[in-house]
């Protein structure tokens, strides 16, 4: 009976989980889908204007990853969103925004022209959407962890919240396979006219989903105790551990509330700042430059652009298959050592990378240092890194603390997006490092990112959200 019980509640958080982790998905299927559009809205919104080079691959990045600016944003207002309006309200929020950047994105023209007409005069309007998909991505990026994470049990949050950055992947092979299948349908004139606005317009399919499921689920207990309401917590706790220690853990929670919630800096400096550089790490290495840009690196190698698009779905693949790794072993082996190991990888493979372009050495070459690259950050730096801002911070400081750590990263990611074609497509710089100068960059980050993680972050595989505290007093460092 026990045994059956166990199951039972194990399925019900694994449930859960799935639901929240459907925002995950959306994450990864906005952040990815412009990767396949990248060429169509450079012909499409950049190249009429006639601008010169510097100023046109300027408007192309910002054009890219103008999104970012969103994330940014609801990065930074999610935690007070949560705190507020509780982590189930504000994830529908997230998924409305969805819905709205799907059709905005796919037709910006809507209430400006007819549609296929607009050209480059309604860029504005379809930066605009592209922001408020960004601020849902933003949102969902703090939310869905943080709600994973008040919902599972200690033995099992590593597992559980590295589901989410399981589903971020699948999102993003799913939107890779939709952007490929959507190419193949006509030629390049063709996705520049039309094709874009299909891979942006069926986002709102996933999106309704989303809104659908979440009208279903429980709002996150340890947010119920917070305001009071112990009741409700203790259904939700008692259906995910059991009655007995639903009245224990809601003990606990009451314990850990004794700072008063809202004071960032409560549990010191160094608390804040590890989870501002965990943040910043996780996108210098160059991730998004692979997933944004990744069609057109391969075009840089000598792909065309059906080739460039399935070539970036098998490091999508890869993506996939190393996350699970991170979830089979995240609780077993912990945090930092998947940390250390992946960056150094990332470290040789960006360097590796960076040397085959300036050889000219293209083809398997190229290709191999991409795929190890993914796959070292998928095992670490991808999944762990959402496990640990998740979890490392005590409960009175969760929201806010993870908001600041989430919008460095969108930070961090804007400006690396943003700079990429620059540092790429400058005819300087190309014609002495031939595509290679951005990769060492990276390389260089991912190395830093090594010392970092060995020097300065504690480890936290084990412990309940309530023992967290503990880290950060003096003293309270882990290996």
């Amino acid at each position: 009976m026990e045994q059956n019980a166990l199951t039972g509640r194990g399925s019900y958080a694994l449930g859960l989980t799935l639901v929240a982790a459907l925002g995950g998905a959306l994450f990864g299927y906005d952040t990815a889908v412009i990767s396949g559009a990248v060429s169509a809205l450079n012909w499409y919104f950049v190249a009429p204007r006639g601008l010169a080079e510097t100023a046109a691959n300027s408007l192309l990045g910002f054009t890219v990853s103008g999104a970012l600016l969103g994330c940014i944003l609801g990065g930074a207002v999610a935690g007070f969103m949560g705190n507020r309006f509780g982590r189930k309200r504000s994830l529908l929020v997230c998924a409305l925004l969805f819905m709205v950047t799907s059709v905005g994105s796919a037709m910006p023209e809507l209430g400006f022209a007819p549609v296929g007409e607009g050209g480059a005069g309604v860029l504005t309007q379809f930066i605009l959407y592209r922001l408020i998909g960004g601020v849902g991505v933003g949102m969902v990026s703090v939310l869905s962890p943080m709600y994973i994470a008040e919902i599972a049990p200690a033995d099992r949050r590593g597992r559980l919240v590295s589901v989410n950055q399981l589903a971020i992947i699948i999102g993003m092979l799913a939107i890779l396979t939709i952007n490929y299948l959507i190419a193949r349908q006509g030629d390049d004139a063709w996705i520049n006219r039309t094709g874009w606005r299909w891979m942006f317009g069926s986002e709102i399919i996933p999106a309704f989903f989303f809104f659908l499921l979440l009208l279903f689920i429980p709002e996150s207990p340890r947010w119920l105790v917070m305001k009071g309401r112990d009741g409700e917590a203790a259904l939700a706790l008692g259906r995910l551990n059991g009655e007995v220690a639903a009245q224990r853990i809601i003990g606990e929670i009451r314990s850990s509330l004794g700072v008063a919630e809202g004071t960032l800096f409560a549990y010191g400096r160094r608390a804040i700042l590890v989870g501002v550089l965990l943040a910043f790490f996780q996108q210098a290495v160059g991730i998004n430059v692979v997933l944004y840009y990744g069609p057109e690196i391969f075009r840089n190698i000598g792909s065309g652009t059906d080739a460039a698009l399935l070539q970036t779905l098998f490091v999508g693949v890869v993506n996939f298959l190393f996350t699970i790794v991170a979830i089979r072993t995240v609780d077993r082996a912990g945090r930092k050592p998947l940390q250390v190991a992946g960056a150094a990888l990332m470290a040789l493979s960006m360097a590796a990378l960076g040397c085959v372009f300036l050889a000219q050495h293209m083809g398997l070459g190229a290709l191999a240092c991409m795929m190890v690259f993914m796959a070292a950050f998928a095992f670490s730096w991808g999944p762990v890194t959402w496990v640990q801002i998740a979890e490392m911070y005590p409960n009175p400081i969760r929201g806010k603390a993870m908001s600041v750590a989430v919008a460095v990263m969108w930070i961090s990611n804007y400006l690396i997006s943003w700079t990429f074609p620059m540092l790429d497509k400058s005819t300087l710089l190309t014609s002495w490092f031939h595509h290679g100068f951005a990769y060492w960059v990276y390389a260089l980050m991912a190395a830093l990112a090594v010392l970092f993680m060995w020097r300065l972050v504690p480890e936290t595989k084990g412990k309940t959200l309530e023992q967290m505290e503990s880290l950060w007093k003096p003293g309270g460092r882990a290996a």
